[in-house]
Parts: structure tokens; C-alpha cells; sequence
């Protein structure tokens, strides 16, 4: 039931309200037979905005919506009175979601804060009533502004993540194990290639009641940036993590080239994913001891800190959850210093 509710691409219309037409309108009463002017401007039309709610983990709102039709506005009349606005829909994404052109695939925004608000789809402009044309040469203009017309485009929202560690790696390579030993995440876990298929989200407990989210992404496999396996879907989850976890197996027939490959798929999707921090967990290491540990560890070449784990037994975890927390302090304090 998770992954059916999980929903992180939707591709929906929108359709904006149009603007009222202004009015062209001149005052009378029983006092005045020929006064000036004085039709009001047309309402703008309805806006379609997307706003961020953190409370919101999914597109799941929005997977059956494939159409989101905002209202006209309403003409102006005399009396100088302006058109009332289109109502305007408003659509909660969860934080990360990124709102695209479907057409160009041009990126339009991106909702990171709750309570955030950005237009999807503009409303048309309401017309000026004629009241705004008179002038010294043209005492009783009669012409007055249709409204403009709304828009309708489609638009694509993708969710990307938003976590404190991702977790990067193969198929089976102990992450759903590793979010569930050290979360009160129960995802799915069994030793056979793609168990996840969403990404699942915990919060790892640390010293002192301080805390951090984790998000455990779907396998990656050779090529991935090609699309292959679970491909692209999934790896741009990755661009919002603010530190990579890579994860490889002990039982791995060369643990250095195993990471060497996860870290050329992503530089391949995104160059900018090589600049994040990131660390390597060698895990299942409750399968063998710790002389074949201490044998191995020289021939291990990579450019990041590495550490040996197993979520079953518990070994290296404290570690881990150190180093992670550290890097996650340095990572915060380079940002602000920029």
C-alpha cells in the first residue's frame, strides 16, 4: 500500500481564469443626463499556485487531477467598480517538488519551504473600463479593454526527496536493512535485486536528542543514467540529500570498482552530485570476521572515508552515525559561509 501512495511524477493541465473585459459605461441619474466615464476594469482571472506544505510527503493528491481549471474573472461595470477576481487554485506539493514546462522540459521553479507559494498558471489580466481613456482630447471614450485570456499548458511535478543522508547503491546492498536498524522506518527487506521500489524515509536518533533524516533510494544499477533498471526515475532523489552514503557489500568482488561505478552514474546524471559530501559503509560484515576485515581494508581505494557495518549484529553503526553527523555539521557551515 506504501509504494501504491508513494507518487512522485504527475503530468497535469491547467487552465488559467480569463480576465473580465473592462466596461464601457457613462454615468447617469436622474440629476445627470450626460456625465463622464466611469466603467470599472475587469477582475483578473484565477491563478493556479502550487504551496508548500511539509506536512505533505506525496504527489498522491494530484495523480487523478489531470485537470486543474481556475475561474474567469467578472467584468467591471459602471460606478467605477472593478470586476471581482477568479478564485484561484492553490494545490499543496511536498517540499522538493520541482514544476516543469512538459512541452520544453525548461524547468520553472522549485517549492523548498513550507508555506512557500509560486504561480503554475498565471490568470489572465482583467480589461481597463473606459473610465481610464478619458483625456483632455477625448472627453467620452467609449472603447474599454476586453480581458486577456487565460492559459492552458500542461505542466509536469516531480518530487525530489528532501533528506539529510541518502543512502547510494546497488541492488541488495543493505540499505532498507541499514534505515530499518537505525530508524523506526519498517521498509521492505529481502535478498533479491529492486525490494525497494519507492523511496522510504526515518529518522536516525543521535546523541543529546538531536536527530537526522535518512532516505533509503531505490537501487541504482549500471547505466542507470540511461535509464536502465529504475533509471532515471529515481536518481534525482539524490540531488536533494545533503550527504551521500554509498553502500557496498563485503561480499563484493571488488569493492572499489563497485563504488567507482555507483559514483560515475551519478556524475553522469548530474556532474554537481560529485561536489556533495559523501562517504562509503561496507556492509554485511556479520558474515565474516574481523581478521578477513583487517586483510581487505588496505586493498579498498577509494577517495572518500570508509567504514565497515552490519545492520544485523550492529557492528560500526555508533561510528557511522558519527562521521555522518560530523559531515553533515561541516556541509551546514560551508553553506552558511558562502
Amino acid at each position: 500500500m506504501a509504494e501504491q501512495n508513494f507518487v512522485d511524477y504527475v503530468k497535469i493541465c491547467c487552465r488559467s481564469g480569463a480576465g473580465g473585459a473592462g466596461s464601457s459605461h457613462f454615468h447617469r441619474d436622474k440629476n445627470t443626463d450626460k456625465g463622464g466615464p466611469d466603467g470599472g476594469d475587469g477582475g483578473r482571472g484565477g491563478h493556479i499556485i502550487l504551496k508548500g506544505n511539509s506536512h505533505v510527503w506525496t504527489l498522491l493528491a494530484l495523480k487523478y487531477k489531470k485537470h486543474v481549471i481556475a475561474t474567469a474573472g467578472v467584468n467591471g461595470s459602471g460606478g467605477n467598480c472593478t470586476g471581482a477576481f477568479g478564485n484561484d487554485v492553490i494545490l499543496e506539493v511536498p517540499l522538493g517538488t520541482v514544476a516543469r514546462d512538459f512541452e520544453t522540459g525548461e524547468v520553472d521553479f522549485e517549492i523548498t519551504k513550507h508555506g512557500e507559494t509560486k504561480i503554475l498558471a498565471k490568470g489572465g489580466r482583467g480589461g481597463l473600463g473606459n473610465a481610464n481613456f478619458k483625456n483632455s482630447v477625448q472627453q467620452s471614450p467609449e472603447y474599454a479593454q476586453p480581458g486577456e485570456p487565460g492559459s492552458e499548458i500542461w505542466k509536469v511535478l516531480e518530487l525530489k526527496v528532501l533528506a539529510d543522508v541518502g543512502l547510494v547503491g546497488f541492488p541488495n546492498a543493505g540499505k532498507s536493512s541499514l534505515l530499518a536498524s537505525i530508524t523506526a522506518a519498517k521498509p521492505e527487506i529481502a535478498n533479491y535485486p529492486f525490494t525497494t521500489l519507492v523511496p522510504n524515509l526515518g529518522i536516525v536518533k543521535y546523541r543529546d536528542h538531536r536527530s537526522f533524516v535518512m532516505a533509503d533510494i531505490p537501487g541504482i544499477i549500471e547505466n542507470a543514467h540511461e535509464g536502465k533498471g529504475l533509471g532515471l526515475r529515481f536518481l534525482r532523489h539524490i540531488e536533494r540529500n545533503a550527504v551521500l552514503l554509498f553502500m557496498v557489500p563485503i561480499e563484493s568482488n571488488d569493492i572499489s570498482k563497485d563504488y567507482k561505478i555507483l559514483l560515475n552514474e551519478l556524475k553522469m546524471y548530474n556532474p554537481d552530485l560529485v561536489d556533495k559530501p559523501r562517504m562509503l559503509a561496507i556492509t554485511k560484515c556479520d558474515i565474516v570476521d574481523q581478521e578477513y576485515i583487517d586483510l581487505i581494508t588496505p586493498e579498498i581505494k577509494v577517495d572518500c572515508p570508509f567504514y565497515f557495518i552490519s545492520s544485523v549484529s550492529g557492528y560500526g553503526l555508533v561510528p557511522l552515525k558519527d562521521a555522518l553527523w560530523e559531515t553533515m555539521a561541516i556541509d551546514v557551515e560551508g553553506e552558511e559561509d558562502k
